[in-house]
């Protein structure tokens, strides 16, 4: 199973680095790497062609639960500026770095500086499947899902890339300034549809949306699974069951990085329908601020817009 693993890894690391968000040619721009698709795509919207964004964590993957393989360590020797999101979610990313042996590379841990959530629960835990470990964390990561949040990252990011290509500072500022408008845009879209809500108490997969409840008042009443990728026990089934019919619950969150098998049986029990969230994204094409809107249409469907 871990053999299948890591080679479906190296191959999503042969597709990634192929295409990513690359176009042209790529000896023609400055080599980024980046740890998740929300990262990559803040990059690429800064970059306004300059960069050659490459993304490590392949789609449909969880960076809970990544393992890098030796091909990572060898696009890191070549790369100029390395993009995380820090607090532990990239868990693998120092015996990376120092694998890599590149002095020359920039590293930003882009949710410095940010107020950070504990997590639920941080300790190591078995992931349930006898082959996955869910590693720890130093807060709850999930900081990219809040749009405000999101502005301090592309901040980051900017300042980071203008250190490693100073030719092309007045590009990236430009960029970004025009992309974090657009972020104050998503965020009071945001706003206003949650404003229209007619209740604001959700069950989650998991703690991964924290950041974007806090700040659009919503109410977390439980999560599917406190350690993501180890499934509840029955007796925490059961309390989630409670708490949803207490609360007249009409949607249990899933995440399609996660088996939703547990958040069916919920549901079922519940009388409610599996709708999901997603906090990654998917390739092509992939866009942060489009994937925001359409997690805020799965919202609409289970907290009702007042119509």
């Amino acid at each position: 199973m871990r053999i299948v693993r890591h080679l479906t890894m190296a191959l999503w690391v042969v597709v990634l680095f192929g295409f990513g968000f690359s176009s042209g040619q790529a000896s023609d721009r400055i080599p980024v790497a980046v740890s998740i698709l929300p990262l990559g795509d803040f990059t690429r919207m800064i970059g306004g062609g300059r960069l050659d964004v490459r993304v490590m964590v392949p789609p449909g993957t969880s960076p809970h639960t990544y393992e890098p393989t030796p091909a990572s360590a060898r696009m890191l020797a070549t790369v100029r500026v390395l993009i995380l999101n820090g607090l532990g979610l990239e868990f693998w990313a120092e015996k990376l770095i120092d694998a890599a042996n590149n002095p020359a590379l920039v590293v930003v841990r882009t949710a410095e500086g940010l107020e950070i959530l504990e997590n639920e629960r941080d300790d190591e835990q078995p992931a349930g499947d006898g082959d996955r470990t869910v590693h720890s964390t130093r807060g709850n990561p999930h900081v990219w899902l809040d749009p405000i949040n999101a502005i301090h990252q592309v901040k980051g990011i900017r300042d980071a890339i203008k250190q490693a290509d100073p030719d092309g500072i007045d590009v990236y500022q430009a960029h970004a300034a025009r992309y974090i408008e657009e972020l104050n845009h998503l965020d009071e879209e945001i706003r206003q549809t949650v404003a229209k809500f007619e209740t604001r108490k959700l069950i989650n997969f998991h703690a991964g949306f924290s950041y974007f409840i806090r700040r659009y008042g919503l109410e977390q009443v439980a999560v599917v699974e406190r350690t993501p990728g180890r499934e509840p026990s029955p007796k925490e089934i059961a309390n989630i069951v409670e708490t949803a019919k207490r609360f007249g619950i009409k949607a249990i969150f899933a995440e399609p990085q996660f088996p939703p098998k547990a958040a069916r049986v919920i549901a079922e029990e519940c009388g409610a329908q599996v709708l999901f969230l997603n906090p990654l994204g998917d390739p092509p094409d992939f866009s942060y601020v489009e994937t925001m809107r359409r997690n805020l249409r799965q919202l609409t469907k289970a907290m009702g817009n007042g119509d």
